[in-house]
């Protein structure tokens, strides 16, 4: 077999040829794992859901978006999904609220009931310091030292440094002022959901 020979057109052939060849492959094994990678999501957000409800009792009733500015004009979007029993029954809503922590987009799923009471809270996506803002996992957690599981956000929470009742995670004022204001803001969005919205979100259940 006669050698190719070494020249700018070869080189160029034979580099896009293996271009190609690599994104075929690379498109194939992402067609295999996007499924399984999309189902643990779900998964993950069903069991988050129960979760932060305190209910493994739990319907999605409705997906809402309500989108509002916060305090620097920036438009920010909250997703409610609104929750029932099996029998039909508001339970409130489980809410995914974002604002920007010390390292970057701090991502909680806050649950309410239908008067506004936080129910519980779970992190979603976070890129905190480990071991120290990566504690706002468990420090806000029922029976912890900041504790606000039961707490009702109508009058916005606040890191006792800033005059409110609820104790910063140590060393960590910035993150705990963070997930406060993603707690406040899921508050708000979830107040400002319309009674009657629909959003074109079919019913689901998360048993």
């Amino acid at each position: 077999m006669k050698k190719l020979e070494s020249s700018l057109l070869n080189m160029t052939l034979v580099l896009t040829s293996v271009t190609v060849i690599m994104g075929a492959i690379l498109s194939y094994i992402n067609g295999l794992t996007s499924g399984p990678i999309s189902e643990q999501k779900e998964k993950a957000l069903a069991d988050g859901i129960k979760s932060v409800m305190g209910s493994d009792d739990i319907v999605v009733a409705r997906i809402d978006t309500v989108k509002q500015n916060d305090a620097k004009g920036k438009e920010l979007s909250y997703i409610i999904y609104q929750t029932e029993n099996t029998q039909g029954e508001d339970l409130g809503a489980a809410v995914e609220s974002t604002t920007g922590g010390f390292g970057g987009d701090l991502k909680v799923l806050v649950g309410f009931d239908k008067t506004g009471i936080i129910l519980g809270y779970t992190l979603l996506e976070h890129t905190e310091t480990p071991g120290l803002g990566a504690k706002a996992d468990k420090w806000f957690q029922k029976g912890e030292k900041g504790d606000i599981i039961g707490k009702d956000p109508q009058e916005p929470l606040t890191v006792s440094k800033d005059g409110g009742q609820v104790d910063a995670i140590t060393a960590s004022t910035i993150t705990s002022r963070a997930f406060l204001l993603a707690i406040n803001n899921a508050y708000s969005a979830y107040k400002a959901t319309p009674i009657d919205a629909q959003t074109g979100a079919t019913k689901q259940n998360k048993n």
